[in-house]
């Protein structure tokens, strides 16, 4: 693995800006019913009327595209959205069960996460968990505050993100025996043992175009599998540089540089 300094205090590599995630995509099986569902249990915690870079309806650091017979609908995911206080969490949970949506876990402690985890589950459409949790690492309202990622070799996955680790603003933050914690300034993710989640994009966001070759490169010479080289992809929109590799189930991971400069 390239040795390279993170930073003590936001968990970052040199080059590495903003949040963890750049953005999360998912594959659905029907677009108008997933967004529908998160539609109805986003705005609780703070995510409203998504925007559109179609085809992505974009909520914060999250979105979806219709899955395809090329690109599947992705399963067994876990992702949690964080929420300002506990009455919101309560909120999250409340509003998706009137509507109809499955309980995957009601408002309430979870003190074998930590002391102060208050979280509620639901099930989106495809059968994915997703929750509003709230805890004393403030995060902004909304954004991402982790996924869990099911495993098919929780000791092969570890080796893979330690790869590219450095260029992704990620530092190992725990080691456990069923499962192991990734984590950067703003959000986190757990690698977990299972039947693989499928069909994830995970993007993380770089300062330069250096990073994101110096990471394709580094995946590449490690024996991951490209899954597109570095390069500017205009279709979404002028100046974005990334590039793509796949994690060892599968799951494509970027990272990109957005290359837009503010006054």
């Amino acid at each position: 693995m390239p040795s390279q300094k993170l930073d003590s205090i936001t968990g970052k590599a040199p080059g590495i800006v903003g949040p963890v995630f750049d953005h999360v995509t998912i594959r659905v099986s029907d677009r108008a019913a997933s967004e529908r569902f998160y539609n109805t249990v986003l705005p609780t915690v703070g995510l409203e009327e998504p925007s559109f870079a179609e085809p992505y309806p974009e909520w914060g650091d999250f979105s979806l595209a219709q899955a395809t017979e090329e690109q599947p609908v992705t399963r067994r995911l876990h992702v949690a959205f964080f929420a300002p206080s506990r009455a919101v969490v309560d909120e999250f949970w409340r509003v998706g069960t009137e509507a109809g949506y499955r309980d995957d876990g009601a408002p309430g402690p979870r003190p074998q996460y930590s002391d102060d985890y208050y979280g509620s589950f639901l099930l989106d459409p495809d059968g994915n968990s997703a929750e509003a949790v709230h805890h004393g690492r403030t995060r902004e309202a909304g954004r991402i505050d982790h996924l869990w990622i099911r495993v098919a070799d929780v000791s092969a996955s570890r080796r893979f993100y330690e790869t590219i680790a450095p260029y992704a603003g990620l530092r190992l933050a725990n080691v456990l025996p069923e499962r192991v914690h990734f984590a950067g300034a703003g959000s986190s993710f757990g690698l977990v043992a299972g039947k693989p989640t499928e069909q994830l994009h995970m993007a993380f966001p770089a300062a330069d175009d250096d990073v994101v070759r110096a990471f394709h490169h580094a995946a590449t010479e490690a024996g991951y599998r490209d899954n597109g080289a570095p390069g500017e992809r205009g279709v979404y929109h002028p100046g974005y540089y990334g590039a793509f590799v796949l994690d060892p189930d599968g799951n494509n991971v970027e990272v990109v540089n957005h290359n837009r400069r503010t006054s």
